[in-house]
């Protein structure tokens, strides 16, 4: 139940025992096609550029600041955790302009105040689920009101788990990642561009790899011609199109209500416990509950990464300490695509019950 990589769907996990086509193989083409679309459908874009990137999350988070930031751009960037300076530090390695908005961790990003901290960016950018802290900041206004910039947000913990409508919302790029909330293995990074930001990719990326001029131009082409950049990660895929056929079949409604209600029940069930939510009331995420460490309930002469050893030991249960600032202070609860159900909740509380004075 860490915040890290979750039990998958079953039919993610047999889908690596498919046999082995090569990536140029007729079947293993005509198939590529088939996860583009769902992934349309989980994201809520109609989005030609959207596909898996052969990577982690992390390397979606640098196609694509990689592709549309450079010298001369000016970025605001939302901070409330890690993974907002992660696209800071990104960002400035592109030569762009950064221009922080800090939030204290533990609360949401400001997006009022992302909109007044520069009179004409290139981009913003936020985390819509930051995964260090367990909130959730809301992007609408930054869409609404973002003019003519762009607006990029993290998906990395939020695709799958909370409600999505990226054309809706205005988003022109986003990016995610296959082991939380899709409930497959990692190992890919789905990403989405609009036809705004497409047009707006520079001419040679800092990046060959990730260089998306070499795949947008065939995006739409006639006669499905594709662009041979690098050998696909096969079995990644075929588990990744599996994934995303269990959350559909299931409804994507259906997958937000049960991760709401397992969120639910951890948030009730710690502090029956006793224990302390850090997230800011009403901007807690369902799949990521994050707690203060209860340094008077520890067992004995036991540290809070003891207790988070017992029970992966004892009990087989997986938690996250926390990062950054909070390190030690923070325990990351993650119950997220495969893993969320109730089951998982009652015994993570029952374990925490029996472990804590």
């Amino acid at each position: 139940m860490g915040p890290g990589p979750c039990n998958p769907y079953p039919e993610a996990t047999a889908a690596f025992a498919r046999p082995m086509l090569g990536h140029l193989d007729p079947e293993f083409i005509e198939l590529l096609d088939e996860p583009n679309e769902r992934l349309r459908t989980v994201f809520g874009t109609a989005n030609a550029l959207t596909f898996p990137v052969s990577g982690t999350g992390s390397a979606g988070m640098e196609a694509a600041i990689v592709n549309l930031l450079g010298p001369g751009d000016t970025v605001v960037i939302g901070v409330n955790g890690v993974f907002g300076m992660r696209m800071c530090d990104l960002a400035a390695r592109c030569g762009a302009d950064v221009v922080r908005v800090d939030a204290e961790w533990g609360q949401p990003v400001d997006t009022a105040r992302m909109l007044e901290a520069h009179p004409n960016p290139s981009m913003y950018a936020v985390v819509h689920a930051e995964t260090s802290t367990g909130v959730r900041t809301d992007v609408e206004e930054l869409g609404a009101n973002k003019g003519d910039a762009l607006l990029l947000i993290d998906c990395v913990t939020s695709l799958g788990g909370l409600p999505m409508d990226l054309d809706t919302w205005g988003v022109d790029a986003a990016y995610s990642g296959t082991q939380k909330c899709l409930g497959v293995a990692p190992g890919l990074s789905p990403l989405t561009l609009s036809d705004t930001a497409r047009e707006r990719i520079k001419p040679v990326p800092q990046s060959w790899y990730l260089d998306l001029n070499m795949i947008a131009a065939y995006v739409g082409s006639d006669g499905g011609a594709r662009a041979y950049h690098h050998t696909a990660p096969i079995s990644m895929i075929f588990s990744l199109h599996a994934g995303l056929g269990a959350v559909l079949d299931e409804g994507i409604p259906e997958v937000i209500a049960r991760h709401a209600a397992c969120g639910e029940a951890i948030q009730a069930g710690v502090q029956k416990l006793g224990l302390k939510l850090f997230a800011a009331e009403g901007h807690r995420l369902p799949q990521l509950t994050s707690v203060w460490v209860p340094e008077d309930r520890l067992p004995g002469s036991a540290t809070e990464a003891d207790v988070r050893s017992l029970l992966l030991s004892r009990y087989g249960i997986e938690i996250g300490g926390g990062l950054g600032p909070v390190a030690g202070k923070v325990w990351r609860i993650g119950c997220m695509g495969n893993t969320a159900r109730l089951r998982n909740v009652e015994l993570l509380l029952g374990a925490l019950d029996e472990i804590l004075d």
